[in-house]
């Protein structure tokens, strides 16, 4: 993959040359209680001006006629790992040029890592705090060991529900074999598979999980809460979901909304182009885990 990104000094003058850079993939951090499309809004709204307050090429017709030279419709912007309303935290975008790339992670499966806090006490109507409390009990039998061994039971279940999909015994010598190559990821897009989900943190009636998993969705996540709670002979519900990583990003590269802006995101760009060159394997997954379950 070549870099297509121009040095800072040239972005910051020529309109021309940072429309070119703005190809490939990028991360924002997306605050939480704002929708996936508002933020897409908000950072093509933000990229258009920045590139119209700077040198463009002349209008034909008056700019009143026409409209500036930059518009949000010139723009193609996808994301990779879809946050909802009530999730926050890493978001990889992939605009113009690097939408295929963004269809290429999102063809790769690769795991995402969650931090997902929970409430005791209480049950909410949407399994989330927004929601409206449709029932309350007692927690203090819950403590930290109640949470790690439901933990490791929801973990096991999900490691020995992967196999079942392939056809294999999960003390099998073939099912050891096919855990060594890698993770072990379902063809069906619908089907949730968690790899790890620990309690780091109790603090009653409040805990956080630490999950890492594919084909999860926010009220998958939600339900996961209600569940647990459930299982220890309580209620609980989500109070928030913050993914931290995706793949091999981390927060430590993304956004915060105050900084998406076109010098910084095509700076992003660069340094995230950095990071697929060297884990090319990322955009192309020759991986028999993913396409030939059915010949096991």
């Amino acid at each position: 993959m070549s870099t297509l990104t121009p040095t800072v000094k040239q972005i910051v003058y020529d309109a021309k040359i940072a429309w070119k850079a703005l190809n490939g993939i990028f991360i924002v951090h997306k605050p939480p209680h704002v929708t996936y499309l508002n933020s897409r809004d908000t950072i093509i709204f933000r990229l258009c001006e920045d590139l119209n307050n700077m040198q463009v090429r002349q209008p034909i017709k008056h700019v009143c006629i026409e409209g500036p030279r930059y518009q949000p419709k010139d723009f193609k912007l996808t994301c990779v790992n879809y946050l909802s309303k009530d999730m926050s935290g890493l978001m990889v975008c992939g605009i113009n040029n690097g939408t295929t790339w963004a269809q290429k992670l999102i063809d790769s499966k690769s795991p995402t890592s969650y931090r997902v806090k929970g409430l005791l006490g209480q049950a909410t109507d949407t399994y989330f705090i927004t929601g409206k409390i449709v029932e309350k009990a007692t927690y203090k039998h819950i403590k930290h060991a109640t949470i790690d061994r439901l933990c490791a039971y929801m973990q096991n279940a999900h490691q020995k529900k992967m196999f079942e999909l392939c056809g294999l015994d999960i003390q099998s010598q073939a099912a050891y074999e096919l855990a060594v190559q890698g993770l072990v990821r379902p063809i069906d897009k619908d089907i949730p598979m968690i790899y790890s989900i620990k309690c780091i943190d109790f603090t009653p009636p409040e805990f956080t999980l630490e999950i890492v998993c594919i084909n999860e969705t926010d009220i998958y996540l939600k339900t996961l809460i209600h569940d647990l709670g459930m299982q220890a002979h309580s209620v609980a519900t989500c109070t928030q979901i913050i993914c931290f990583r995706y793949a091999v990003f981390n927060l430590n590269l993304a956004l915060l909304k105050k900084h998406w802006e076109l010098e910084n995101i095509c700076n992003n760009i660069k340094q995230c182009n950095t990071i697929i060159n060297e884990n090319n394997y990322l955009l192309k997954q020759d991986d028999p885990i993913l396409t030939k379950r059915d010949k096991l």
